[in-house]
């Protein structure tokens, strides 16, 4: 039998990347707000399963695991960034953050910790530079970053059947990136990024990693 892996934010960008780099071993489920929103990636990948499914409502996101006893991948990518500093934000922006960031990530890997613990699966947690050191302008989005960093460290150490990796990529060359350098005021130049491709590799080779060994984190940087 196949492992099952799950991807968030699976439409496009590095969603879509992890999900080509696990689609040759792996059953796959494929999360997107919209159902629309995944039919690019499927016709890309056929046999995966489209997962549609409104993160931050908790009520679709309990009925949508329903029938899931086993999960031997959990890939939390879907996320958002938004800048501003801490005198041009206000609360709004800073709840908005942390729920798409940080609860909507524990809500769902709370109701898939029984499918989890029945496949001793691996949770990966896409994280950020930021999450390692804030910068101004980043505040709202760095303190959701660090704080899913504390979320797992401590389900590493609540669960230590699972497997839980913190991936921190630099900027990665994708259609958010677009915006934020748009936001930013600047040229957007392909070259000073990580490839999709890149990052979905290491995903890869995490989920890969022989069962004596516990990949925590990972760190990349462009060159």
């Amino acid at each position: 039998m196949r492992p099952t892996a799950l991807v968030t934010g699976g439409g496009r960008g590095l969603g879509a990347a992890i999900a080509r780099e696990l689609a040759p071993t792996h059953d796959l489920l494929l999360g997107g707000r919209r159902r629309e929103s995944l039919d690019a990636i499927l016709e890309e990948l056929p046999d995966a399963t489209p997962w549609p499914v409104d993160l931050l409502d908790h009520d679709a996101v309990a009925r949508a695991v329903e029938g899931i006893d086993r999960l031997d991948v959990l890939v939390h990518n879907a996320g958002v960034a938004e800048l501003g500093t801490v005198a041009e934000s206000d609360p709004a922006q800073w709840r908005d953050t942390f729920e798409a960031n940080v609860v909507s990530v524990v809500a769902l890997t709370r109701l898939l910790l029984p499918a989890l613990r029945a496949a001793n699966g691996h949770v990966v947690l896409i994280n950020s530079g930021s999450g390692l050191n804030a910068r101004a302008g980043w505040g709202s989005y760095a303190a959701s970053k660090f704080a899913l960093r504390a979320f797992g460290d401590v389900l590493r150490q609540e669960e230590p059947a699972l497997r839980v990796t913190s991936v921190h990529p630099g900027r990665i060359d994708t259609d958010m990136q677009r915006a934020i350098v748009a936001a930013e005021g600047r040229e957007y130049d392909a070259s000073q990024f990580l490839s999709p491709g890149t990052v979905a590799r290491a995903v890869r080779q995490a989920v890969e990693t022989p069962a004596d060994a516990h990949p925590t984190e990972i760190v990349l940087r462009p060159r």
